[in-house]
């Protein structure tokens, strides 16, 4: 056996998985085509529940050269081309950290080596056989063909997944092959930006405000400054005649014109880049069959694609990987309950069938022609309500998917990522924050009781579920157990719990971390 796992693609998917494995003590082998790591700008940040999913494990840090906790965008966002007025909300879920994915994939790779991670470049997949105890692939690298063997093996190999289809696993889905989309770094003229709200106050047109596409009858335009990069300019058409050449600032600017009709000034970026200068055309949102075949997972775009902005692909592969790591490894060291590893093709599957929702209607709003403006029209009319804006930036940052636990009548929390918290321990003065507690990978007990019974109610001498004693909790929250993915699998509300909540607290530890 060459591996308990081996991961195949070395993306930001794939090195997450790899992190999270080697948290729970699985050294995996990570096998990447590409003979060093791309430079191509792709995602430009992560978007809602991931970022707190970043903080979880100290990353959000190193990514947003910050030390402060990420904070939620409290002022607008978008949804199909309209604006949603966060600032109506108490509190806002879509949390936002401005990084490209080249940086993302630098600091993941950078942990991954830290934490002993295999990681082998310029290898590529061209042939597995699986039976019930082993996963074998076919593997071409610098040194030849070889022949490796795995538990098993996870797809992070992206859409075009070798892994996938060498399981034989389905992809449906829709294409949109109608559309071109153009995006490019570029200059425009700074006096034309409106240094309070960072609006674009284009000469005969309303004013573009930054990341909020602007439609028209003949496509949309958007501006996007994101810190420290030239503005992110792009517009999508309909129906365009194919072109076969390379993409051209010059190119970019004739489909601005034609969408807006009139010239917007773009200029080379400044800086070294690397710089967008792309042409896409069509697109696709596909959801796999399963996301488990016997001994072969997939996760990231291998598992799910769609064309929609805000990077869902990307803000679902990390959660992806966190939910199926520290599964993966307890099924492995044989400590896991029986159908633990099932559970995650029935959880993620749900996350994204959620986020094929999204993106189909988001599809709907932008699409051309009379009936889709008439749909526009009457949505923006709801969105002057509060729980239409709620509704719709939960559906946005992936916090509206809540995971079925098992629990009779749970508490709110229950099948949803941790609140934030920020409690006093015990054992000192000095309050920490949940996040902080998270970054060892391990589920916690987090006991705000008065009678400390549900820490009490653990199994004595039991190794799975690290206890924290603290004070200083929301109203309303009292204990919860937290999963290695940050998700909620027991919480309770009583500052003395009930022999009922605390036999559900210890069905909740069986169903989860086993015996």
């Amino acid at each position: 056996m060459t591996a308990d796992v081996i991961v195949v693609g070395g993306g930001p998917n794939g090195l997450m998985l790899a992190c999270e494995l080697s948290l729970a003590g699985i050294r995996p082998i990570v096998l990447e085509q590409l003979p060093r790591p791309s430079t191509v700008p792709k995602a430009n940040g992560l978007l809602g529940q991931v970022v707190r999913l970043m903080d979880h494990r100290g990353l959000h840090e190193p990514l947003s050269g910050s030390p402060e906790p990420p904070l939620p965008n409290s002022a607008y966002f978008m949804f199909g081309a309209l604006g949603l007025d966060l600032s109506l909300l108490d509190s806002s879920p879509l949390f936002g950290l401005a990084v490209p994915q080249h940086r993302i994939v630098e600091v993941l790779a950078e942990r991954a080596l830290a934490l002993g991670v295999d990681l082998r470049r310029g290898h590529r997949v061209h042939a597995l056989a699986q039976d019930a105890r082993t996963v074998t692939l076919d593997v071409t690298g610098p040194d030849g063909e070889q022949r490796l063997s795995a538990r098993y093996a996870v797809g992070a190999d992206g859409a075009h997944s070798v892994l996938r289809k060498l399981a034989g696993i389905g992809f449906p889905g829709v294409g949109y092959d109608r559309r071109t989309n153009r995006t490019a770094h570029a200059d425009v003229p700074a006096d034309w930006i409106d240094p309070v709200n960072g609006a674009l106050a284009i000469p005969g047109r309303a004013p573009v405000l930054p990341f909020l596409p602007h439609l028209t009858d003949r496509g949309s335009f958007s501006y996007a400054p994101f810190p420290g990069h030239p503005p992110l300019v792009s517009t999508t058409e309909w129906d365009q005649p194919a072109s076969d050449g390379p993409m051209t600032l010059a190119e970019l600017a004739s489909s601005v014109e034609r969408v807006l009709g009139v010239e917007l000034p773009l200029g080379a970026p400044d800086g070294a880049g690397p710089h967008v200068l792309r042409r896409l055309d069509g697109g696709h949102t596909r959801v796999a069959e399963r996301f488990r075949d016997r001994r072969v997972l997939l996760v990231g775009d291998a598992a799910h694609v769609y064309a929609s902005g805000g990077g869902p692909g990307l803000n679902l592969g990390l959660q992806d990987a966190a939910n199926l790591g520290w599964k993966l490894a307890a099924t492995l060291r044989g400590t896991g309950p029986a159908g633990l590893l099932d559970s995650y093709d029935a959880e993620r599957r749900l996350a994204a069938r959620r986020m094929l929702l999204n993106a189909r209607a988001q599809a709907a709003l932008t699409a051309p022609g009379e009936d889709a403006a008439a749909l526009r029209e009457l949505l923006t009319e709801l969105l002057r309500g509060e729980q239409v804006v709620q509704h719709l930036a939960d559906l946005v940052a992936g916090s509206d998917v809540r995971y079925d636990m098992g629990v009779t009548d749970p508490h709110p929390a229950v099948g949803r990522f941790a609140p934030e918290l920020e409690v006093e321990l015990d054992t000192g003065t000095e309050r920490v924050r949940l996040a902080e507690l998270a970054r060892s990978g391990r589920p916690l007990l987090v006991d705000l009781t008065a009678d400390r019974s549900p820490a009490a109610a653990l199994p004595a001498g039991q190794g799975a579920v690290d206890p924290v004693l603290a004070r200083g909790g929301p109203d309303g929250l009292t204990g919860l157990l937290v999963r290695p993915d940050g998700m909620v699998a027991w919480a309770c509300g009583s500052l003395r719990p009930d022999a009922a909540e605390l036999a559900e607290l210890r069905a909740a530890v069986r169903r989860w971390f086993g015996a």
